[in-house]
C-alpha cells in the first residue's frame, strides 16, 4: 500500500506538523485608540516569539489597560513611551507622516488603526525611503519596499534580539534538536534518492532528475520540480 508524499503529508494538517497553540499567550498589538503615555511594566520572554515581549501600561477611558509589543534595543522596565506624539524617541508609537526619512521602525499598521502587522522579528527593523502625497515608501528587511498609509502608525527603534542567529551549529547533531523542538522536517533528503511513492523524481535508473512542470495552482505534493518556469529546453 502506498502513501502519501511528504508535501502532502505536511499539508494535511496533523499535530504533527502543526505549530503550538499554547505557545501564542500573548497578542502582539497595541490598541488603536491611544494617548498620552504608557509605561512598560515588565519584559516577558515568548516561546513562540523570536524577540522579547514589553507588558506596557496604558489609561483608556479612566481604566487601566495593558498590551504587549516587542521590545526595543535598549528597553528596560519602569520606562516610559508616548503615544499620537511627533517626538522621534526609541518606543515611541507615531505617525508615519510624522516620522523622518531613513529613521529605523518596526511593528508597521497595514491599515490606520490595526495593531501593527509587518516587522515583529528580533532583530529587525524596517527603514522610511520617501513620501509622496499620502503614501509613505518603506523598505524591509528583505529590501523589497512597500507603500503604507500616512496615518498609519509604527514603534520607533529596532526590536532586541539581534544576533540571535550569529552563533554557529557547529555539528549536524545540534540542528537535528533545533528542528525537532519546533517540528521541522529534517534532514532534508535528496528527492532522486527516495522511493518512487515518496516523490515524483524518486527512483529511476541512476540519478536522473525528471524535468516536470507544474501548473501554478497545483496542489501540495504536485508542486514539484520546475514551477511555472518562463520557458524549457535546451538553449539553441
Amino acid at each position: 500500500m502506498g502513501k502519501r508524499i511528504i508535501q502532502q503529508r505536511r499539508g494535511r494538517g496533523t499535530k504533527s506538523y502543526r505549530v503550538r497553540v499554547k505557545a501564542y499567550v500573548y497578542k502582539i498589538q497595541y490598541p488603536a485608540n491611544l494617548k498620552g503615555v504608557g509605561k512598560v511594566i515588565k519584559l516577558l520572554n515568548s516561546r513562540a516569539h523570536s524577540a522579547p515581549l514589553a507588558k506596557v501600561e496604558c489609561m483608556m477611558n479612566s481604566k487601566k489597560n495593558y498590551f504587549y509589543i516587542p521590545a526595543f534595543k535598549g528597553m528596560i522596565e519602569g520606562q516610559q513611551i508616548q503615544f499620537d506624539t511627533k517626538e522621534i524617541k526609541p518606543g515611541n508609537i507615531v505617525d508615519l507622516e510624522n516620522v523622518p526619512v531613513q529613521t529605523p521602525i518596526y511593528c508597521i499598521e497595514s491599515r490606520p488603526g490595526d495593531g501593527g502587522k509587518f516587522i515583529k522579528s528580533g532583530g529587525t527593523h524596517a527603514e522610511i525611503t520617501k513620501m509622496v502625497g499620502d503614501a509613505v515608501g518603506i523598505i524591509f528587511p528583505s529590501k523589497k519596499e512597500k507603500t503604507f498609509h500616512k496615518k498609519c502608525r509604527a514603534i520607533i527603534g529596532v526590536i532586541a534580539g539581534t544576533g540571535r542567529l550569529d552563533k554557529p551549529i557547529v555539528k549536524a547533531g545540534k540542528n537535528f534538536y533545533i528542528k525537532k523542538s519546533r517540528n521541522k522536517l529534517w534532514p532534508r533528503t535528496s528527492a532522486v534518492k527516495m522511493n518512487v511513492i515518496d516523490h515524483p523524481f524518486g527512483s529511476g535508473r541512476g540519478k536522473r532528475i525528471k524535468s516536470k512542470v507544474a501548473k501554478r495552482n497545483a496542489p501540495p505534493g504536485a508542486r514539484v520540480g520546475l514551477i511555472r518556469p518562463r520557458r524549457t529546453g535546451k538553449l539553441k
